[in-house]
């Protein structure tokens, strides 16, 4: 593992998803996979990451569509992944201060969901980032992100 590796996730090539590769916690109990699931991640250019869920039945409201706190989940991991892919080493844990959306539409169940997510502009303590969430050309939203990068652990 190389310094601009994540520790806490696992972060490899997807054998079953060419071009992607896996953004899933180490420990899968905690809320990216227990809520989320299978997660993946595909670098896209110098300052954006696009990264994609697979949605099942149990990330369904009851309009059998995606749920919007699943939408939002996607955002607000997208915002860390983004961060953590674009600046390596310069953050190394993030907590979310703000997540704004605006919904556009509602995401079908069975076909991948994705939030392609770009860094803004860093500060020394602060990550900005915006980003879309989409399915296809369809898009279900957008959405902006604040991030406070952790202190030394």
């Amino acid at each position: 593992m190389n310094a601009a590796e994540p520790v806490d996730f696992v972060h490899q090539p997807d054998p079953d998803h060419p071009g992607w590769w896996t953004w899933n916690l180490s420990d899968p109990t905690r809320y990216n996979g227990h809520g989320l699931g299978h997660v993946l991640v595909q670098r896209e250019g110098d300052r954006s990451v696009r990264v994609r869920l697979l949605p099942e039945h149990r990330h369904s409201n009851l309009l059998d569509a995606v749920h919007g706190g699943i939408v939002l989940g996607l955002a607000d991991i997208s915002l860390y992944a983004a961060a953590r892919l674009v600046l390596g080493d310069r953050i190394l844990g993030a907590v979310t201060l703000e997540l704004g959306n605006q919904f556009m539409g509602a995401g079908r169940i069975g076909e991948p969901l994705e939030a392609v997510t770009e860094v803004l502009h860093e500060t020394g303590r602060m990550v900005f980032l915006r980003g879309v969430t989409m399915q296809g050309e369809r898009m279900i939203g957008s959405f902006s992100g604040t991030l406070r990068k952790a202190s030394q652990r």
